[in-house]
């Protein structure tokens, strides 16, 4: 018996939603792996605006690809990334090689807000680039 679970399951209609969708998910586990990785295999952080510039581009791509990946589920991608966010600082707490920063956490939710208008902004203009090319 096959269960229906909803749209954002469903698959992508076109090849900028997969290939977001596919981006996405390798970008999720690049964050993982990078963010729980042992710091010595880091380089080392000149200061801590880096640090917090890093997250809020991290989270700005992931909520950049996450809204072209899923583009009817704002909404849960807005909560999930923030979830995601605070998971990893709870996660970092945990290890014994890194600790978790709640100012990490708000640059990540800094980085997703302004990856939101980018993602309306490029649907928007590829939008237009497509419909530019099918016109006679």
């Amino acid at each position: 018996m096959k269960r229906d679970l909803g749209p954002a399951a469903a698959p992508a209609r076109d090849p900028l939603q997969r290939w977001a969708r596919r981006i996405f998910w390798l970008l999720v586990l690049i964050v993982i792996a990078l963010t729980l990785s042992p710091t010595a295999y880091l380089p080392k952080q000149a200061f801590t605006f880096w640090d917090k510039a890093q997250h809020a581009l991290a989270f700005a791509t992931l909520a950049l690809l996450g809204a072209l990946a899923y583009p009817r589920r704002i909404g849960l991608l807005v909560f999930s990334l923030l979830a995601f966010g605070g998971a990893i600082e709870l996660a970092q707490a945990a290890t014994g090689w890194r600790s978790g920063d709640w100012a990490d956490w708000l640059a990540d939710g800094v980085g997703l807000f302004a990856g939101l208008p980018l993602a309306a902004f490029s649907r928007r203009v590829l939008a237009r680039s497509l419909a530019g090319r099918s016109a006679p």
